[in-house]
């Protein structure tokens, strides 16, 4: 009998995917331009060798079984882990990084964002530049998870901060906001949290996918209305489909102009304080040291922060 590690090749691996995406070993082997009957021969190998059964066969359709799925991603992990090396060796020999990875949180200017983003593409680098917006515990997730590079806008705690490099961004005022229509626009200030209690809490979902969320601004027992950004928490905002904290510097536009109202509350103001953050273990390319350097300009740091319009 083989040994699982015999049997365990990248081409098994392409094997037992295109099973699992085709639904049939029939369909499986017409897309693979192979013999139905040595397909079912090599799936009979890789099962022998591991002692499972990976594919469900009780139907015309071919299911991955519980084993059959985990060996599926774990094959997935295998090949990133696989291409991490490849463009860890790629970066040895140019200095560039084939592509950089930057996660930013929804409190950071998108625009900002973007005129960075022109700068570094004025430079004509090899490097393919990948952007991702996450909010609270995700910025840095994706960080520690090996999905970024560069975590800007990350709100660091102490039990998250290990194997991580970061330096301070700035810092942000939460403004409790309103549109002008809703009932706590004409309460009697401060509002208190017995009346905050009365009315619906619009909150941003962490986007965090594994590991402990993050909230802000809740309180206890209040009703909310869960959005996926803070975009569309804004949004919600003008509506008056409830209420909250916002970032002063987003919501800035719209209480000069009316289109929502400040509110004093008897709780404490929140002020964050944010961070950019990379990989400690990381040997910066030629692509994160020319971030970095932008970074610690404070001209840059405020427009990240501040640089945020009207919709």
């Amino acid at each position: 009998m083989a040994e699982p590690t015999d049997v365990l090749s990248p081409d098994a691996f392409r094997i037992l995917n295109a099973i699992a995406k085709a639904g049939s070993f029939a369909a499986a082997a017409r897309a693979l331009g192979m013999v139905p009957s040595a397909l079912t021969y090599r799936v009979r190998q890789i099962e022998d060798a591991l002692d499972v059964l990976l594919f469900d066969r009780s139907s015309r359709q071919a299911r991955p079984t519980a084993a059959g799925a985990e060996l599926l991603a774990q094959g997935e992990r295998l090949k990133q882990e696989v291409d991490a090396v490849v463009n860890r060796v790629k970066r040895v020999a140019t200095g560039w990084e084939p592509e950089l990875t930057i996660t930013a949180d929804g409190l950071i200017s998108h625009s900002a964002l973007m005129e960075l983003c022109c700068d570094f593409f004025n430079l004509n680098p090899p490097t393919r530049l990948r952007l991702r917006e996450e909010i609270l515990s995700g910025t840095v997730g994706a960080l520690t998870s090996g999905k970024a590079d560069l975590a800007i806008g990350v709100i660091l705690e102490p039990s998250s901060a290990a194997n991580l490099r970061a330096k301070p961004l700035g810092q942000v005022r939460f403004v409790y906001a309103v549109a002008p229509h809703h009932p706590l626009a004409r309460a009697e200030e401060p509002l208190s949290d017995t009346e905050l209690l009365k009315h619906r809490g619009i909150v941003v979902a962490d986007s965090v996918q594994n590991g402990t969320t993050q909230s802000f601004g809740l309180l206890s027992g209040q009703e909310t209305f869960t959005v996926p950004s803070l975009a569309a928490k804004l949004d919600a905002h003008l509506r008056g489909l409830g209420a909250g904290f916002l970032p002063e510097p987003i919501a800035r536009p719209y209480l000069s102009t009316g289109r929502m109202v400040a509110r004093r509350v008897e709780r404490s103001t929140r002020i964050a304080q944010l961070s950019y953050a990379w990989r400690a273990s990381a040997n910066p390319g030629k692509a994160l040291s020319w971030w970095l350097e932008q970074l610690e300009r404070p001209i840059t740091r405020r427009a990240l922060l501040e640089q945020h319009g009207s919709m």
